[in-house]
């Protein structure tokens, strides 16, 4: 039987003050302060962070306790043996955090329309009254949908938190706090969680960190060593990040090398044979050659070369560059190209550089599989593919610990990789079947701009848009962060839940408070004193904030400092 709100064996005080924001509480007595145990329960009636109850004309409230004070007269005669001696009547601020019928505990008003009135009695909130409450933020079935048991009460460790996976992650969630402050814990924890409710995940791990939460449940590849995002499945947009063309004249050469190729393969592979005197080793040399014959075969094959797809032997674009620095028409002769133009040469020398560079380097090669088949097994949307399709696993976990930082790659494939799933969601492929996608690090891949010779630059909005549409998609974003004030407004204001650790910088907490309606002051303020573990959990799901000590997970993250050592 669950303990009702006001049990008269938990009475700590009287409402002597109402306002919009909160009311102050008389204790009649210091005595109700003291900690007590009541039907095997451990309470202590005033303690800061506190939850208690109201006992109002029709409806009952649910409050936080924000301060504990006495009265002016009482605190000038504060002394040790007045301690011992004579009995004090204290007072409190309680932040008003929802109301509920009094007749129907279970419904939840998350609105405030009516408020207690001067001299309502105040009781301790019992942890099984609570308890059921935590578990229906979120939860429109209450008892059919997955629950994550996600940690216990700051203020009462036997209070369990219960919460709806529904509630959590549904509206997307992000995960902040400074370094240490137990980020790691929280992302294994509901990683475990969603595994042992049949739900699936994919988790980006920047660092390696989540090597241990490798069981027989995952799905586990290193880029660039055992898998590999084949550049046939990189979009224009990417190879323009990676190569970072600038726009005056090496943007537009890029786009005509690239359709130049995209033209060669759909001529030699479909049969077609409309461009032979075009095609010299790979590439398409255009100069002095009829200009109407290529227009016209790029106009009949336009779907295809203008499918967004680097569907073409990226060998061979260096070479392709060169070749499109010609003039548009022969000066005798308007119907044909031009020759070669050294002006155009010159100025896309450092492009041609750079496109060498990108293929020659090792490690990138092996990343993008610039000589490998695009339908591979160890090709990472064959990975993804054949995940989303096995029953038996429920986490695949993509370590980006042997991607390296030149040319920006580890932001590029982290966009291209979010691409992807968008493309999926909106094919509806987890529309039955949602899937949750967790970016740690995530102000490394967000709100990052990829800037030419020029200094122009482009954003990578991949997340962003997953953030922004895919909800009804089925497809939830979780990241998790040490700098929220990296992360670009738009898509943390998408978040509809918040798991805040231990948070310090000015910015970083403005940046909550700003992306999170329910984030008021009164939370904030408790964010720079939070414990290794403790997080404030808030959200729209969730009509109160909840101060909360995340459980240890089954299978604990890498995430230790390395200690320093004495010399031997």
């Amino acid at each position: 039987m669950m303990n009702k709100p006001f049990d008269h064996n938990y009475f700590i005080g009287y409402v002597n003050h109402v306002n919009p924001q909160f009311v102050k509480v008389h204790f009649p007595s210091s005595v109700l302060l003291n900690k007590f145990i009541f039907s095997g329960e451990e309470f202590n009636g005033g303690l800061i962070g506190d939850f208690v109850t109201i006992e109002g004309e029709n409806y009952g409230f649910i409050g936080k306790i924000l301060e504990l004070d006495l009265p002016e007269k009482e605190r000038l005669g504060l002394s040790e043996k007045a301690f011992q001696s004579s009995d004090f009547h204290p007072t409190a601020k309680v932040e008003i955090l929802l109301s509920f019928d009094y007749f129907n505990y279970k419904e939840i008003n998350k609105g405030l329309d009516c408020y207690p009135n001067i001299g309502s009695k105040v009781f301790v909130c019992p942890s099984e009254f609570i308890q059921d409450y935590l578990i229906r933020f979120g939860n429109k079935n209450y008892k059919d949908e997955p629950i994550m048991e996600i940690g216990t009460l700051t203020s009462n460790r036997n209070t369990t938190v219960i919460i709806s996976q529904q509630a959590l992650l549904s509206r997307h969630c992000a995960i902040v706090g400074t370094t240490g402050g137990g980020k790691s814990w929280s992302v294994a924890r509901i990683i475990q969680h969603l595994k042992e409710n049949g739900s699936k995940a994919i988790l980006i791990d920047p660092t390696g960190e989540y090597l241990n939460l490798v069981d027989e449940n995952t799905v586990s590849f290193n880029l660039g060593e055992d898998s590999f995002f084949h550049y046939e499945k990189l979009t224009v947009e990417d190879i323009f990040f990676l190569l970072k063309p600038a726009g005056r004249v090496q943007q537009p050469k890029l786009l005509e090398a690239i359709r130049s190729l995209k033209a060669y393969r759909i001529d030699e592979r479909e049969g077609i044979n409309e461009l032979n005197e075009f095609k010299v080793d790979g590439i398409i040399k255009k100069a002095g050659k009829d200009r109407r014959k290529y227009d016209r075969f790029c106009y009949t094959n336009i779907e295809k070369i203008e499918n967004g797809l680097l569907t073409f032997d990226i060998a061979n674009l260096p070479r392709q560059i060169t070749e499109e620095c010609i003039y548009d028409s022969d000066k005798y002769d308007d119907k044909k190209y031009g020759g070669r133009n050294e002006n155009d040469v010159s100025n896309c020398v450092s492009l041609i550089s750079r496109a060498s560079n990108l293929l020659n380097t090792g490690l990138f090669k092996e990343l993008f599989g610039f000589d490998k088949d695009p339908i591979e097994e160890s090709e990472l949307t064959s990975i993804i593919n054949k995940f989303l399709g096995d029953k038996d696993k429920g986490l695949l976990r993509i370590s980006f610990e042997k991607v390296g930082f030149q040319f920006q790659a580890r932001e590029i494939i982290a966009n291209a990789i979010g691409k992807y799933m968008l493309t999926l969601a909106r094919t509806m492929k987890f529309k039955e079947n949602p899937i949750v996608l967790i970016l740690d690090e995530a102000h490394q891949f967000l709100n990052n701009k990829v800037v030419d010779d020029y200094f122009e630059n482009s954003s990578l909005t991949a997340f962003d848009q997953i953030a922004k549409e895919c909800r009804k998609y089925g497809l939830f974003l979780c990241i998790a962060t040490q700098m929220p004030r990296d992360i670009p407004v738009g898509t943390l204001s998408q978040m509809g839940t918040f798991l805040v650790h231990r948070l310090i910088n000015y910015n970083d907490k403005e940046s909550i408070r700003h992306a999170c309606s329910s984030a008021n002051s009164s939370v904030l303020s408790f964010l720079p004193v939070l414990g290794e573990g403790e997080a404030i959990l808030t959200g729209i799901d969730f009509p109160m904030p909840l101060t909360i000590k995340i459980n240890k997970p089954k299978l604990v993250p890498d995430s230790k400092t390395p200690r320093f050592k004495m010399k031997s």
